[in-house]
């Protein structure tokens, strides 16, 4: 039997991405007999990294778990940059969207030391507010 067989397929990463790419195994839905509708979608789909890509393949966004636990949600625009990083670790999370100079705009942090937003404009000065 195939890995496809077996209902395995492969799940590919960014092309620089340090982790291989991975066979994962598709969970199945069952189809009653005789019907000609699509299979029901399934409850769970696990994967170690999932990325969604566009029409010409090019990576969009991308969710994984980094090595050192950290979650990290990452939106990239058409040419592939980073322009939202969304962050979650044991000692808290983070949010950044990013300029077209690929600058933090807007930086919302909380962690175990306290909350704050941070707001950066070119020329301008930084505004940090905190609780």
């Amino acid at each position: 039997m195939t890995p496809a067989e077996a209902g395995y397929h492969w799940i590919s990463l960014a092309a620089d991405s340090p982790r291989p790419a991975r066979l994962v195994q598709r969970r199945r839905a069952a189809r009653m007999p005789g019907t000609k509708t699509a299979p029901a979608a399934s409850d769970v789909l696990r994967v170690r990294v999932f990325e969604l890509v566009d029409g010409h393949g090019q990576v969009r966004a991308q969710l994984n778990v980094e090595d050192n636990g950290e979650v990290v949600f990452r939106l990239q625009d058409a040419s592939g940059t980073i322009r939202v990083k969304l962050g979650a670790a044991q000692d808290g999370s983070g949010l950044v969207l990013l300029n077209d100079l690929t600058e933090p705009g807007i930086q919302l942090l909380a962690g175990q030391d306290g909350a704050s937003l941070t707001l950066s404009e070119q020329g301008k000065e930084q505004r940090v507010i905190e609780p």
